[in-house]
């Protein structure tokens, strides 16, 4: 066996070096009650130096380690030894199929390539591709999520990642649809602006679109702050306004957006969106104070509103229900879906309106719906009603 199986090895080592190595397959347990039923094993990069990824398979796991190529012929060598008797080497060239016998015999057989994807492709640490790159934005080096030399903070990892996940659900809301120029957006509740900024440089750096985004934000410390960087960043459409979201005047706005307003803040938002005809309007709520203090279901469902924490839940799933009802009695088709994992923000449910041209829709079949879950729940009025 030992001559074939230095031959099989050195076949390998050259695949790997002239990268044309796809992969490599170990099967047929020497020992038939042994565990371990595989080891598959494929090139991958670890910052910047190529190894390969083994993977060991068992009945009810796999177990994942890396090496380089030295000590990696060295394992494959010992396990064809001692643990299994089959291997395959597929690269882009050929496939060659080493089999060992119980009387140690072996032989190496040569095959036409059946994969054609080349070798170091399963990069294990590749960088996913971001909208929003890190580097040479100054507004991301003000706002604290990169350092000077344009990488993101530890620490900001997860901010990021959010702000990525948001322009990425932008793209997919308004890709298709056509809004007038120069594009108008407002952000109520704008906050520190990470969001607020990544949306301008999508829609005016990216998309290449002449638009106006204005930002609302409560704290003058943060509106003096940001409008700073607008200027910095050379951002001449972006601007920021002090004030309470309610009191702000929206007109002529194309796409209207609240992100984490507080309790009723959020209806403030969507009332003045649908007021402005906005034809998009993006919120993700926050507490859900107003309805859970009403919530006093005299049915079975006291079953679970009797908790405090299903209390909470259910009082933000009945809010933000009737918020998407009366967004359609209003004329915008709704989505209601997840805007980021639950470990990069707790809130995490994002309320979206698209307004429809051609309503024909009974928007009064909404509002009956309406009623029925506030009678359901034992609620008196949910305040987003209460604004029109």
């Amino acid at each position: 066996m030992g001559n074939q199986l230095q031959s099989f090895l050195q076949q390998l080592t050259s695949s790997i070096q002239n990268q044309s190595f796809i992969k490599v397959t170990l099967g047929n347990k020497r020992l038939k009650s042994a565990e371990l039923k595989n080891v598959f094993i494929k090139p991958v990069l670890l910052k910047n130096i190529a190894k390969l990824s083994f993977v060991y398979r068992y009945p009810t796991k796999d177990i994942t380690k890396n090496f380089d190529l030295k000590e990696s012929i060295v394992l494959i060598e010992k396990m064809l030894q001692e643990e299994f008797y089959n291997a395959d080497i597929f690269t882009i060239e050929n496939d060659i199929h080493f089999s060992a016998q119980k009387d140690n015999s072996a032989k190496v057989i040569t095959r036409p390539a059946s994969l054609s994807i080349k070798g170091l492709v399963n990069q294990h640490d590749k960088e996913k591709v971001r909208i929003v790159k890190p580097a040479d934005t100054i507004y991301l080096k003000e706002l604290g999520i990169t350092t000077a030399d344009g990488l993101v903070k530890k620490d900001m990892q997860d901010k990021y990642k959010q702000i990525n996940r948001y322009i990425e659900i932008i793209d997919g809301i308004i890709k298709g649809i056509q809004f007038k120029q120069p594009l108008e957006v407002v952000d109520m509740g704008s906050g520190k602006g990470y969001l607020t900024f990544a949306l301008y440089d999508y829609l005016v750096n990216k998309l290449h679109l002449p638009a106006t985004v204005t930002g609302i934000e409560l704290r003058e410390e943060l509106v003096a702050k940001c409008n700073g960087i607008a200027q910095q960043s050379n951002y001449t459409g972006l601007s920021f306004k002090a004030g309470f979201i309610e009191n702000a005047v929206v007109t002529g706005t194309d796409i209207l957006i609240a992100l984490h307003a507080c309790d009723t803040a959020t209806d403030d938002a969507i009332f003045s969106g649908i007021k402005a005809a906005a034809k998009v309007i993006i919120c993700a709520p926050c507490c859900h104070k107003q309805i859970r203090r009403q919530m006093a279901p005299s049915n079975d469902l006291k079953a679970i509103t009797k908790h405090g924490i299903l209390l909470e839940r259910q009082a933000e799933i009945t809010t933000d229900a009737i918020r998407a009802l009366i967004m359609e009695a209003h004329g915008y088709k709704t989505k209601v879906f997840e805007f980021i994992a639950t470990e990069h923000t707790p809130k995490n449910v994002l309320i979206v309106g698209i307004r429809q041209e051609d309503n024909t829709v009974n928007n009064g079949d909404f509002l009956k719906k309406v009623a029925a879950l506030k009678s359901l729940f034992g609620i008196e009025n949910h305040y987003l009603e209460t604004l029109f």
